[in-house]
């Protein structure tokens, strides 16, 4: 604490590994210290912790994180949220619906719809009761009607809503796919995605030749969420993209679509001396490998 307390200093992504799994008092000496931080301070600590998480899973920061969310400042708040990513706790997801509906800020309010997606989820996979999972809905669907809602808490709402398999969602996002601004369009591919409905195959694929490198992005990784295994030829021209993150998606959803084809164009990229697609290449086989011989030990297994 007397390290994040020094804001002369660079913070220490070594020394924030210590906030991991805080006990009750440890956590009351962060928040007498927390409470003494700069706005800017509180902000960088948050998003380190974040980044460190993201990076490992065994960390644990969700006491900090839960503090962030009553933060005055809206980027604490925000990132805090992400931060909460795991977090399955039906008492946060209350708490995010309280920031979806009333916070002041945008971004709160856009991250909160964001981070509410993981209970539809659990509603569809019938880990969540489902008198909350239709609150949950509910709320992101009178988020998505509101005309004076900002368009970037909206297209956050369609993509969390999109879990939910009925066909008023579907309507949604072709809705939200024939939206004039362009960014609704980009969540309405993702949700295309997300949804696992396979009646956006043509719409994902064609719209790996668009213009706005966003939006191959997200076509590349519905293909692979979808896995549209006539969207390979495509995903290999794209290893080549002028755009990176474009590169990495295309080749992230080759693994996930799998056969020899993908498999071949993965082994490549492995060989390549782009450090970055060499090792794109070699996660998107290993998880391919380690999925395929997944399955294929379970066709192994003899029936009783």
């Amino acid at each position: 604490m007397d390290h994040i307390s020094d804001e002369s200093e660079a913070l220490s992504h070594s020394r924030l590994y210590m906030l991991s799994g805080l006990g009750r008092e440890e956590m009351e000496l962060f928040s007498e210290h927390w409470a003494l931080l700069s706005s800017a301070r509180r902000r960088d600590v948050v998003t380190d912790l974040v980044e460190i998480a993201e990076a490992n899973v065994t960390v644990d920061f969700n006491s900090i994180f839960r503090i962030g969310l009553r933060d005055e400042y809206a980027e604490v708040r925000a990132y805090a949220i992400d931060g909460l990513w795991e977090d399955r706790d039906p008492g946060l997801m209350d708490v995010l619906l309280d920031l979806l509906s009333a916070d002041p800020s945008i971004i709160v309010r856009a991250a909160a719809a964001t981070g509410l997606g993981r209970f539809v989820l659990m509603a569809e996979l019938d880990e969540l009761e489902e008198e909350l999972g239709r609150s949950v809905v509910q709320a992101l669907w009178e988020v998505i009607d509101d005309a004076e809602e900002a368009l970037e808490t909206r297209r956050r709402a369609v993509e969390a809503i999109s879990y939910a398999g009925d066909e008023s969602v579907r309507q949604l996002i072709e809705a939200a796919y024939l939206h004039p601004d362009e960014k609704m369009r980009v969540s309405a591919i993702f949700s295309m995605g997300r949804s696992a409905d396979s009646v956006w195959g043509k719409t994902v694929i064609a719209e790996l030749r668009s213009g706005n490198p966003e939006m191959r992005f997200e076509a590349a990784r519905a293909c692979g969420e979808l896995e549209l295994k006539e969207a390979v030829p495509a995903l290999i021209r794209l290893i080549a993209d002028p755009d990176r993150e474009v590169q990495q998606a295309s080749i992230y959803a080759l693994g996930k679509i799998g056969g020899g084809e993908a498999r071949r164009a993965l082994r490549l990229c492995c060989e390549s001396e782009d450090e970055v697609i060499a090792a794109a290449g070699e996660e998107a086989l290993s998880e391919l490998e380690l999925t395929t011989g997944l399955f294929d030990s379970l066709l192994d297994i003899e029936p009783e």
